[in-house]
């Protein structure tokens, strides 16, 4: 396995290293990325100038090392990701939920890399995923199919508008929980703490795609309408907001894992008042919410934007 250690090179030639790295590679062949942090900048660059011919698999995701491993495939060739496959089938989301499978933050890998990194069986996964195949059933809104302004809409005033209205009863129930039963159950103090970590990250994040990110889409949807272009807007490409709300997702994400690990999966305790049993299940009725509104943006919206972009940009 050849590994190119980026720490050693300077910042400004990171990037056309690699490239060049990758134009030698021949198809069905690899090599794996060194680096002292997360490489996903990388990954949107190459999504956007390359299109679909790689796939990318991390080995190593910190909190020192990363190393990634990057294969030139076809994109007949390229095995789908999780997020590829609930972007396809919005039930099958309910599989990887059912096994604690992350689609939307971690949706980049495929399945059976997923399965061997949480020690699953990915034989049952697979079973559970091939009888939902079989099943020609309602599939549900096929948000793959939406044009994206919709979509952005469809955040919005659905998973957006979800989040402001439930974080003040989460935060102040969160609060009371830990301030009435933190003693006899000191996980309790920390999930108050996590999130609200979750709360303030999302506060922040959404109003930046409100306001720039997906008024930006809409002007590229406009633009390909109209048979127009744009013209390369202030923060240079569409790739470095969208790397900044990748890496939000991920914090906040991280933040509710936390959350649904102490939580033992939201199940209170038997003695748990009514108020602790009401945020137990809130959470839960959160992070569900929370995975499909990442996911369409992470697995749907983004990834088509930057093609977008590519198609109408002057």
């Amino acid at each position: 396995m050849e590994t190119l250690d980026v720490t050693k090179l300077e910042p400004r030639l990171k990037h056309p290293t690699i490239f060049e790295k990758f134009a030698e590679v021949e198809q069905g062949d690899y090599f794996v990325i060194h680096n002292d942090h997360d490489p996903k900048p990388l990954y949107y660059q190459m999504l956007a100038e390359l299109g679909e011919v790689f796939t990318w698999e991390y080995l190593l995701s910190g909190p020192e090392i990363w190393e990634v491993k990057i294969t030139r495939v076809t994109k007949e060739e390229k095995v789908a990701t999780m997020g590829e496959m609930v972007a396809e089938d919005f039930r099958k989301a309910e599989v990887f939920r059912k096994y604690g499978l992350d689609f939307c933050c971690g949706g980049k890998i495929t399945v059976q890399k997923a399965c061997e990194k949480k020690g699953i069986d990915y034989k049952a996964v697979e079973r559970d995923l091939e009888m939902l195949n079989k099943n020609t059933g309602s599939r549900n809104e096929n948000f793959n199919e939406w044009e994206l302004d919709f979509l952005c809409d469809f955040i919005v005033n659905n998973h957006h508008k979800y989040v402001s209205d439930s974080l003040p009863m989460l935060l102040e129930y969160s609060a009371k929980v830990a301030r009435v039963h933190g003693e006899a159950h000191p996980e309790t103090i920390d999930i108050a703490h996590f999130f609200k970590n979750v709360a303030e990250e999302l506060m922040s994040h959404m109003p930046k795609e409100e306001n720039v990110l997906f008024p930006y889409i809409k002007q590229l949807v406009t633009a390909k309408k109209s048979g127009t272009k744009v013209q390369r807007p202030a923060f240079g490409s569409i790739v470095n907001p969208i790397n900044t709300m990748e890496a939000e997702h991920l914090a906040a994400g991280d933040d509710l894992e936390k959350v649904h690990e102490l939580s033992d999966n939201y199940q209170p305790p038997a003695s748990a008042c009514n108020t602790y049993r009401v945020l137990y299940a809130k959470l839960a009725e959160f992070e569900k919410d929370l995975h499909q509104h990442i996911h369409l943006e992470n697995n749907i919206l983004f990834k088509k934007a930057i093609e977008l972009e590519k198609e109408v940009m002057a």
